[in-house]
């Protein structure tokens, strides 16, 4: 099972993957939103921002989400670090149901690039 600190350090690369990115990708990633990432085996949330083509961490809480983000996303850590490592597809977790993503409808069009 992966750790917090393990769990933190993939948002940290994938912060960095975003930041790199261009085009399309760029475009999606550069949206200003509140953001969750629940970490569910773990319990714990991560809550900040996606701005400027990154993600901003601001507090790692125990439980579900403190508030509502307008970008939420819900999985395992092994599930979290798989995807920004590069062995699972974000596409497949999610309509596997592995993964959760809930936004707004505009924000998911747009999101879309990135799956």
């Amino acid at each position: 099972m992966a750790t917090i600190t393990e769990c933190r350090g993939a948002l940290d690369r994938l912060s960095d993957t975003l930041a790199r990115a261009d085009g399309d990708v760029r475009g999606a990633a550069a949206l200003d939103r509140t953001l969750s990432c629940h970490v569910t085996d773990l319990d714990t949330t991560f809550t900040g921002r996606l701005r400027g083509g990154r993600i901003e961490v601001d507090s790692t809480v125990e439980g579900p989400p403190p508030t509502k983000a307008q970008i939420r996303l819900a999985m395992t850590g092994d599930d979290l670090v798989a995807m920004v490592g590069g062995e699972l597809d974000f596409a497949r977790a999610w309509a596997s149901g592995r993964v959760r993503l809930e936004a707004g409808f505009r924000d998911l069009l747009r999101l879309r690039t990135l799956l």
